[in-house]
C-alpha cells in the first residue's frame, strides 16, 4: 500500500486537528496542505514502520511551529484571509494546549503524544497536565446549547457547568435558538447543527469532505468530558479575540428579526 492510500483515511482528523488550532477552517486547511507538500516532497520524511496518524501529526506540528510557515500561510492568503493569518501570528497554540487537543481531541495516549510533539513521554504528561489546570482556570463565559435530543443536551449541561460555565438557555429548534441568543447573548454556542462555534455530530466524515464550508471546531458524538472540554477551551481561544467584532449567523439573524 503507497503512503498516499495509508494517509487517506487520516487526512480528515488532521484537517479538523488543524483547524483547532488555527481557529478556522482557511487556516487550519492551509497548514493540513502544507504538510501533505512537505510529504510529497520527501516522503522519507514520513516512517512507514512509525505509527502513520502520529507520523502525520508530527510532520504537521513541527510545520506549525515554524513562525516562517504562520507568515507565508499568511501571504498565501491575502485575498480575504489577512485577519486569520495575523490571528494565528498574535496566537500561536502553546505546547500544553497542542498536546491537551492530542489526547482529548485525537485520543492519542500518552506515547502518541509525545511521539507527535518530538518530546518525552513524561514531559508530554506534565504538557497535559499544564493545559488542564490552564483551561480550569479560564473566565468563565455564558454557554447557550442547541440540541434536540433531551439527554444528550442534559449531558452537555452537565460537562458545560461542571467546566465552571453558566448554561443560559436549551434549545431543540432553530426558532428557539434564535430567540434564545437574542436574549441571551451567549458567550459560546454548542450545537448539533452548523453554526459557531462548536459542531456536535454523529458523522463527522461527512463533514470533513473539503466539498463545501465547514465548521472549524468539530465534536464527534459520543464524546467525553476531557473532548468536550477541549474543543470548547480551544473555541473560546479565539472566539474571545473575535466575537464582539464580527458576529455570527445566528447573532445576524437574531438582530434581523427582534
Amino acid at each position: 500500500m503507497s503512503i498516499a492510500e495509508t494517509l487517506t483515511p487520516h487526512i480528515p482528523y488532521l484537517r479538523r486537528f488543524a483547524r483547532a488550532l488555527a481557529g478556522s477552517q482557511a487556516g487550519g486547511d492551509a497548514y493540513a496542505i502544507t504538510t501533505l507538500e512537505a510529504i510529497v516532497a520527501d516522503p522519507a520524511a514520513l516512517d512507514a514502520d512509525d505509527d502513520m496518524r502520529a507520523g502525520l501529526y508530527r510532520i504537521f506540528l513541527r510545520l506549525w511551529g515554524s513562525i516562517r510557515l504562520n507568515v507565508e500561510a499568511g501571504a498565501e492568503l491575502k485575498s480575504g484571509l489577512t485577519a486569520v493569518a495575523d490571528r494565528s501570528l498574535e496566537a500561536i497554540t502553546p505546547r500544553p494546549r497542542i498536546a491537551f487537543l492530542l489526547s482529548a481531541l485525537e485520543g492519542f495516549d500518552r506515547d502518541r503524544v509525545a511521539y507527535a510533539l518530538d518530546c518525552s513521554p513524561d514531559e508530554a504528561s506534565s504538557l497535559i497536565d499544564e493545559a488542564g489546570r490552564e483551561i480550569a482556570e479560564r473566565i468563565a463565559t455564558d454557554v447557550l446549547i442547541i440540541e434536540d435530543e433531551p439527554v444528550i443536551a442534559m449531558d452537555i449541561q452537565a460537562v458545560v457547568e461542571r467546566l465552571g460555565h453558566r448554561v443560559v438557555g436549551v434549545a431543540r429548534t432553530r426558532a428557539q435558538a434564535l430567540r434564545e441568543a437574542q436574549r441571551t447573548r451567549p458567550g459560546l454556542i454548542l450545537a448539533s447543527f452548523e453554526v459557531p462555534v462548536v459542531f456536535i455530530t454523529a458523522y463527522p466524515e461527512r463533514l470533513l469532505t473539503g466539498d463545501k464550508p465547514e465548521p472549524a471546531f468539530l465534536l464527534t458524538k459520543p464524546f467525553n468530558d476531557d473532548t468536550l472540554k477541549a474543543v470548547v477551551s480551544q473555541a473560546l481561544f479565539f472566539d474571545r479575540k473575535t466575537r464582539r467584532k464580527v458576529p455570527s449567523p445566528l447573532q445576524r439573524e437574531a438582530a434581523a428579526n427582534p
